[in-house]
């Protein structure tokens, strides 16, 4: 766990996926507050707390993660985080605008992943949204998968399922990472065709930063994928998001 946390906080900082993920984020992120004033913001499962960073110009932004671990690695680093359970946060019924959760959905267990919709429910005030963003398509397993303990890879049947089970109106639900897929997918077949008897092992290339030409051309991929899913939703991708609202 130390491990994962210190090379995902590495790769958030400039990695293209993480950058990409940002860019994808943010007008969600602007619908999900609008016409809030001083909007409170809970991110559920939020690992080394950068993306509470992100949060923190929409509003006054909170986080908890299930690992003691994660919750001192996201302190030390400047945020308000708690120890908590997605599948009973220590928060008050509607008490939030907006709850979040990003790519943590994909490493629950099924027995929690109902609960964690409905706390998300509760927490939230009437009328507030969640943003989720989960990994997506199970034909898409590789090293990275296992290095994060996924659990399974969503399509957007089950993800609309899920959120709609909480009696969430979902607003919008898009894949998104389109523009990385014809890489990502041959990637991740060698890793299943070559995985010694059948078990794909754990894996870091994926999230290492490559050399800054390679990481540069990647990142205007995926900014020109971030212009075009501001007008139009994406027909399959690695990720999946979703905007609902309570």
């Amino acid at each position: 766990m130390d491990r994962l946390l210190e090379l995902t906080y590495r790769a958030e900082q400039s990695h293209f996926w993480f950058r990409g993920f940002r860019q994808f984020m943010r007008p969600a992120l602007e619908r999900a507050i609008a016409g809030v004033a001083a909007p409170r913001i809970l991110d559920c499962g939020c690992g080394t707390g950068s993306n509470l960073e992100m949060l923190r110009p929409y509003g006054s932004a909170v986080g908890f993660d299930l690992t003691r671990i994660g919750a001192e690695f996201a302190k030390a680093h400047g945020h308000r985080v708690a120890q908590a359970s997605i599948a009973e946060m220590p928060f008050q019924k509607e008490s939030f605008d907006l709850a979040t959760s990003f790519d943590v959905f994909q490493v629950l267990p099924d027995v929690i992943e109902q609960a964690a919709i409905m706390e998300m429910w509760r927490v939230l005030k009437p009328g507030g949204r969640i943003l989720l963003h989960v990994a997506a398509l199970q034909i898409l397993h590789g090293k990275h998968s296992v290095l994060s303990e996924e659990k399974r890879r969503y399509t957007p049947a089950r993800l609309r399922s899920i959120v709609e089970s909480a009696n969430f109106r979902i607003e919008r639900l898009t894949f998104d990472h389109f523009s990385l897929l014809p890489m990502i997918l041959p990637v991740r077949a060698w890793h299943r065709l070559t995985a010694k008897d059948g078990v794909v092992s754990a894996g870091e290339g994926e999230i290492t930063v490559p050399m800054a030409p390679v990481n540069a051309l990647l990142t205007g991929l995926v900014s020109l994928e971030a212009l075009a899913l501001r007008a139009v939703d994406m027909p399959i991708g690695s990720s999946l998001m979703v905007l609902a609202r309570k």
